[in-house]
């Protein structure tokens, strides 16, 4: 059982609110921290709604349901009864308590027009993503959002991984299932079950449009695109699926957390940047299955590498961001002219810390071109320029500029 960064929040908001909801794709591990980890910090009642006995009672009479427990209460797959929340705003209404209910949902129900009618901005919201490599290290606390925000952060020469190494972070990604798989063969068999499971379970339910058996070929296609600008068009031309269609399918993709964008950072003092937002997955584990790389293709295919690459150091941020003391924003920055940061951190005040990816052991000046462009155009805003990359020891590049071993990310 992994230790998961969220669970000091999740209790506070439990003691301070009446609904808290932890939203993430299935199997990232939100019913294990119920039931291992939550439930050994305080006493709660389990209910999960893939049990077709517990949603016909919730369906049938919602309000006697919900009122037969008399301390918390853990409602699972929550998306299964969007209409529980008209009753559940009810019960909250007249009971006044903190702590009364913690609902999971393997879909995002903030995209379900029921919600917005209901408890929409009243409940704390969390999303539980697969496990950051602290998580799966099982390292103390350590958020590297927090630090590069601080002012005289110290960065240090942290462990030298080999290519081997790096490959076996990329292919096995954070779902847990995916971390105990012992072969390449038996990873590749979970995440094949794993999607048909969310096609019949959580798409179709949120969803009656047909062809559902295109999807796992749309997220192949989306899947050789990370790290790109989204376009819907020509990813419906290639699968030969109309861009309304197509449109509705990326935003079920998004809804069940396999997929998410990261929009172009802008300033008004310059109308020459790309606003359109990048395409990435949730996880490098499932990345390289739908891509069917292996360790040797990582290390061969740079190209191919480096796109992994970006979309872990892309989720690894995500997740930090969700235990991070520090509010920020992720973007990412491209001028019209090409010049481009893989990703941008907007902190508190308007803060700019921009993010390089590279997918090698070594750094030169020629990576400092989309930083510095950043740097001049966020002005007096920009707070740090760092490139992560594949070496164990910092670099100091340029003023405000520094080279960052990846593992930064997760070593002190």
């Amino acid at each position: 059982m992994y230790k998961r960064y969220i669970l000091k929040d999740i209790i506070e908001s439990l003691e301070n609110q009446p609904v808290v909801l932890i939203n993430g794709a299935r199997q990232v591990g939100k019913s294990t921290f119920i039931q291992e980890s939550l439930s050994k910090k305080i006493g709660l009642d389990y209910v999960t709604l893939d049990d077709d006995q517990d949603l016909l009672s919730l369906q049938g009479d919602p309000v006697s349901f919900l009122k037969q427990y008399n301390r918390l209460v853990a409602i699972d797959e929550i998306q299964r009864a969007p209409d529980i929340f008209i009753p559940l705003k009810k019960i909250v209404d007249e009971q006044k308590k903190y702590g009364q209910f913690l609902l999971t949902g393997s879909a995002n129900v903030l995209m379900l027009p029921k919600l917005s009618e209901s408890l929409a901005g009243g409940m704390m919201i969390y999303t539980m993503w697969p496990l950051s490599q602290s998580e799966i290290r099982d390292l103390p606390s350590h958020n590297f959002i927090n630090k590069i925000f601080q002012k005289d952060a110290i960065f240090k020469n942290t462990e030298e991984l080999s290519d081997d190494e790096w490959s076996e972070i990329l292919i096995k990604g954070g779902y847990p299932a995916s971390l105990r798989s012992k072969t390449h063969k038996q990873r590749n068999i979970w995440f094949k079950s794993y999607l048909a499971t969310i096609l019949q379970r959580d798409i179709k339910t949120l969803s009656d449009i047909e062809g559902l058996r295109e999807i796992p070929n749309i997220l192949s296609i989306l899947a050789t695109r990370v790290g790109n600008f989204i376009n819907l068009s020509d990813v419906g031309r290639v699968s030969r699926i109309k861009t309304t269609t197509m449109q509705r399918y990326f935003a079920l993709l998004k809804m069940v957390f396999l997929i998410l964008d990261v929009p172009g950072w802008y300033t008004n003092r310059e109308k020459r940047l790309v606003k359109s937002p990048k395409v990435f997955l949730n996880d490098t584990g499932l990345l390289c299955h739908l891509l069917g790389l292996d360790r040797d293709a990582l290390k061969s295919n740079k190209t191919l590498g480096g796109h992994v690459f970006e979309n872990f150091i892309c989720m690894e941020l995500v997740k930090q961001m969700g235990w991070s003391d520090v509010n920020a924003e992720l973007h990412h920055f491209r001028t019209h002219t090409g010049q481009e940061v893989d990703f941008v951190l907007e902190g508190p005040e308007g803060k700019i810390v921009g993010i390089e990816v590279k997918y090698k052991k070594s750094c030169n000046l020629s990576d400092l071109s989309g930083l510095k462009k950043l740097k001049e155009l966020s002005g007096e805003k920009f707070y740090k320029g760092i490139i992560l990359y594949q070496g164990n020891k910092p670099i100091f590049m340029d003023k405000d500029i520094v080279a960052l071993p990846a593992a930064s990310l997760w070593e002190k």
